[in-house]
């Protein structure tokens, strides 16, 4: 037999001497030598258990304890998968058990971490009982030993959601992998929650949330939480949001016919309250306002008929006559006739007689006399008064009546110095709203105005309303130019936006119908190299001096792909940060990469973003050619603030693609607002536009709203959007109600939050048109406001005339006489020819002390992916060319020199004992990158000392 199996022989041998030994003593006690306190027990019954050993888990390094008790028992021994246990290791005890007067042995040994781990079987780790009497042995059941643990990650972390009210939430959550199996308990905002107290909520045994109908109450971050003996672990937290769609009211009574006398208009109105939309709901849809038609009956005046015959003449020596108001008589509260409806008057016509003192006839006629001067005294005076006022010839008029009862009101004139708006007296630069990293266009010569003025718009203003341009403006982009003028997703018809909407795609502004022409440069470049810029869309290209083979040039270009196939290869999440650029030709060989400059929108953040670089292949797909971050030998990408230069070998269509890793992420948004004349009426209309904070995708907007004859009203600002999933809202706000009409419920746009964050370099806008009460009104102000729900807000503020005139708009914000695309030779470059070779010669010789490639570019701050550049011919020139891309709009090489000085110093004073002798070739390079920052380098200047480079 082998040796272990003649080890456990022996074991059991010695087990069952042990047990004959005492079987032996306890049966010569029995015959009469047992000693007094020995234990009673029973003969002839086997041991029964009365407590067996129990599955344990080890937490760890603690070890377990497993423990037996029996009786009748002479002996218990464990046995562990399959061998005995040493005696040793048993720890027992006897009693006497007070109800039966039986003898009680119980065992106990100790399992530890380390057994556990070395056991290698088909099933756990076991031990059970043996236990002896003088019949024979009883076994005990199995128990296991197992190691207790909990995984640190989730199978399956909870996700967050947006619901409407009464929907059913079910979150998913699959706890970690553990020994025992982890229990899962669902906490809200670091509560816990309990489906006993709420019928509404069910934790199932799958370990899932399921609220069956969503309250708003139930809105709140959830956490999975997984525990068991060993540890606790708590899942990603889920946003859940409950949101309510907005509905209805019931219609208000219809109002009184706004006309007192014939044809009117009667209203009734609604509002979106029941319920108002929360946590981003969808606005009513539908009219907020109905209108019909009505009939005022007019008012009629009553009128007096005739006066009847006078009556004959009573005793009192009058008559008497009357008339009725019923030529016509009054009605639909017309007015009664005015004056009295009968008329006395006396009878001296000698019909009447009566008898009168002569003191009464000298009365009568001295008061008649009286009367008569008076008449003629009256007369007179209106004959002379109208004698004197016959020059006028007409009669004096309020002039009041003419101002219609409006009054004059001050507005706030242009503010002053600024080029951006409108009566500035600065010709503006409009064609960033901040400073981009690279070039816009070469300027050659002189100095010349880049832009037009933005002239004194005046125009009119008619009902206010927000409309998406895809929607209420569709008419005016059905005409369509050639096709390769259109920047992407223009040549599209738009009759389906309705449906398009339906199904997610961003068409509810839709694209904007710029008609501007292909954005392409080309130029020929030998081997001095050169630099191409594609005008107003920051985005260049670097060819290094050297790339091309002496006595050879190459005819470059490159193109910014305005078409709309490639944007559609993007999946998921993903975005474009900036404009998708092709450079060629395809079968382009250099000698050294070149540098590619594109503008970015990207608040750049490793923490919230994964930014990839992606390369067209042949078939047209898009594959990944890296990430930012990553470490790559076949190119190199550099992210800065608004800017990612990259160093490429080979030629085609790169893109770069951003994907949110957080819902911390934030893309750049410019907002601009224009606004221009309705030729023919009295309205004004203002459009504001969101797009991507690229100068290439701004000149989208530029393009369109230079064939619109639009002017900006305001600068450009930037808006952060976060990627949090709320909509962007855009309102108008402080409009003079007095001079200015605007429907009620129409004054905010809301825009979803796919259409903004996955808009790829589209112009985003909605249109407001206002109209004015009266020709007279000449001024308008106003706010519009721009925010992300739980996100930041942008105001633009609008000071503007306006005047009903036909002039048509200068156009605005385009650089015509932006002609230099291309520049050749020393003078597209910073570093002169002869400092460059220098510095090149300086570092890239490895040296003992340190002063080669690597510490250049650590002092450019350009230390990552060393790898790269130790793959070049010559990493120096390579990080040179790095550094002309990233510098190209600084006007001196103050860094380069301030970097060389540092180097210097570094130098001196690891060599003390040099610092009397002139550094060869690197001090010369030191002095001459300074002396390049201001004034050109000849070679008297470049063989001489080094000088100060402060």
């Amino acid at each position: 037999m082998g040796a272990l199996t003649k080890g456990r022989y022996l074991s059991a041998m010695g087990l069952l001497l042990l047990v004959y030994c005492t079987v032996s003593v306890v049966s010569k006690g029995a015959t009469g030598d047992a000693q007094p306190d020995a234990l009673p027990s029973v003969q002839g019954t086997l041991p029964h258990f009365i407590q067996e050993p129990e599955d344990a888990y080890i937490v760890k390094s603690n070890p377990i304890k497993l423990r037996c008790r029996a009786a009748p028992a002479l002996q218990i021994f464990f046995k562990c998968n399959g061998e005995w246990v040493h005696q040793n290791e048993h720890l027992s005890q006897e009693y006497k058990d007070l109800n039966t007067g039986l003898k009680v042995r119980e065992v106990m040994i100790n399992v530890s971490r380390q057994q556990v781990e070395d056991f290698h079987g088909p099933e756990d780790y076991w031990c059970l009982c043996v236990a002896w009497s003088h019949l024979g042995t009883s076994k005990s059941r199995k128990a296991t030993a197992r190691i207790a643990y909990l995984r640190k990650n989730f199978e399956q972390d909870p996700q967050g959601k947006e619901v409407p009210i009464n929907g059913m939430i079910v979150l998913h959550c699959r706890p970690p992998e553990g020994v025992p199996v982890a229990e899962v308990e669902w906490l809200k905002n670091e509560e816990l929650l309990s489906s006993l107290t709420d019928d509404n909520i069910d934790t199932r045994a799958d370990h899932n949330l399921i609220i069956h109908e969503a309250r708003l109450s139930d809105s709140g971050n959830y956490t999975c939480l997984a525990s068991n003996i060993v540890a606790k672990r708590r899942s990603a937290t889920a946003a859940v949001i409950v949101f309510v769609n907005g509905g209805w009211s019931l219609w208000t009574e219809w109002s009184p016919c706004n006309v007192p006398c014939g044809r009117g208009v009667q209203k009734r109105s609604r509002t979106c309250t029941n319920p108002a939309p929360l946590n981003g709901g969808a606005f009513c849809e539908g009219m907020s306002v109905q209108k019909i038609s009505c009939n005022a009956l007019c008012p009629i005046d009553g009128g007096w008929d005739e006066w009847s015959e006078w009556t004959a003449c009573s005793s009192q020596c009058e008559r008497l006559r009357g008339r009725e108001c019923s030529s016509p008589p009054p009605r639909h509260r017309g007015k009664m006739c005015e004056g009295n409806s009968e008329a006395t008057e006396n009878c001296t016509d000698g019909l009447c007689t009566q008898s009168v003192d002569g003191s009464n006839d000298v009365a009568l006629y001295s008061g008649l006399g009286a009367g008569v001067i008076a008449v003629a005294i009256l007369v007179v005076a209106v004959m002379l008064y109208r004698k004197n006022h016959s020059e006028y010839g007409v009669d004096v008029i309020d002039s009041s009546a003419l101002t219609g009862g409006f009054q004059s009101f001050n507005f706030k004139t242009t503010r002053q110095g600024n080029p951006l708006l409108l009566n500035s007296s600065m010709q503006p630069d409009l064609t960033v709203g901040r400073a981009y990293s690279t070039p816009l266009c070469f300027q050659d010569g002189a100095d010349k105005d880049l832009f037009d003025p933005l002239p004194d718009i005046k125009v009119k203003v008619q009902s206010s309303f927000m409309v998406s341009l895809g929607v209420s403006e569709r008419a005016e982009f059905h005409a369509k130019g050639p096709a390769e003028t259109f920047p992407r997703d223009l040549t599209r018809d738009y009759s389906g936006t309705a449906d398009r909407r339906k199904k997610g795609l961003l068409t509810l502004n839709g694209p904007v119908s710029t008609g501007r022409e292909q954005l392409r440069t080309n130029g020929v470049f030998g081997h001095a190299g050169g630099r191409m810029v594609v005008p107003n869309a920051g985005v260049s290209l670097l060819v290094p001096q050297g790339a091309v083979a002496e006595n050879m040039s190459w005819e470059m270009h490159m193109v910014i792909n305005q078409g709309e196939a490639s944007v559609q290869t993007l999946e998921g999440c993903e975005i474009l940060l900036g404009p998708e650029v092709t450079y060629g030709p395809p079968v382009l060989d250099l000698f050294t990469p070149v540098a590619m400059s594109i503008a970015h929108c990207a608040e750049v953040d490793t923490e919230n973003w994964n930014i990839q670089l992606r390369r067209k292949t042949q078939d047209s797909k898009w594959e990944e050619v890296m990430s930012v971050e990553e470490e790559c030998t076949s190119c190199y990408c550099l992210m800065d603030s608004s800017s990612c230069h990259l160093l490429l070998g080979r030629p085609g269509s790169y893109a770069l693609v951003g994907e949110p890793l957080t819902q911390a992420a934030v893309k750049r948004l410019k907002l601009a607002v224009f606004g221009s004349m309705e030729a023919g009426s009295m309205s004004y209309g203002l459009r504001v536009y969101c797009v991507d904070d690229t100068p290439h995708a701004f000149q989208g907007v530029v393009a369109a709203e230079k064939t619109r004859g639009g002017q900006l009203l305001e600068e450009p600002k930037m808006l952060p959007f976060r990627a949090n999933t709320f909509s962007l809202q855009v309102s108008i706000q402080d409009v003079p109600q007095f001079l200015w009409s605007i429907k009620p419920f129409t004054t905010c746009q809301e825009f979803s939050f796919p259409q903004v964050w996955c808009s790829n370099q589209q112009p985003l806008h909605c249109a407001f048109s206002l109209e004015r009460f009266s020709p007279a009104t000449a001024q308008l102000s106003c706010k519009i406001s721009v925010r992300q729900v739980k996100g930041h807000e942008q105001i633009l503020q609008v000071y503007t005339a306006v005047a009903e005139t036909g002039k048509e708009s200068v156009p605005f914000f385009m650089q015509t006489d932006c002609t230099i695309t291309s520049q050749t030779g020393p003078k597209a470059f910073k570093i002169p020819s002869s400092i460059r070779h220098r510095i090149c010669a300086t570092f890239d010789t490895a040296n003992a002390k340190g002063k080669d490639w690597q510490l250049l570019a650590q002092k450019l701050h350009l230390d990552r992916n060393l790898a790269y550049f130790a793959k070049q011919r010559s990493p120096s020139a390579v990080i040179l060319n790095l550094w002309e891309a990233r510098h190209q709009d600084t006007a001196d090489l103050d860094s380069l020199a301030s970097a060389l000085e540092e180097i210097g110093k570094i130098h001196s004073k690891s060599s003390p004992k040099d610092q009397g002798e002139p550094r060869p070739g690197f001090g010369q390079a030191e002095a001459g990158c300074a002396r390049g920052a201001g004034a050109p380098t000849n070679q008297a200047g470049e063989d001489s000392a080094p000088e100060s480079t402060g």
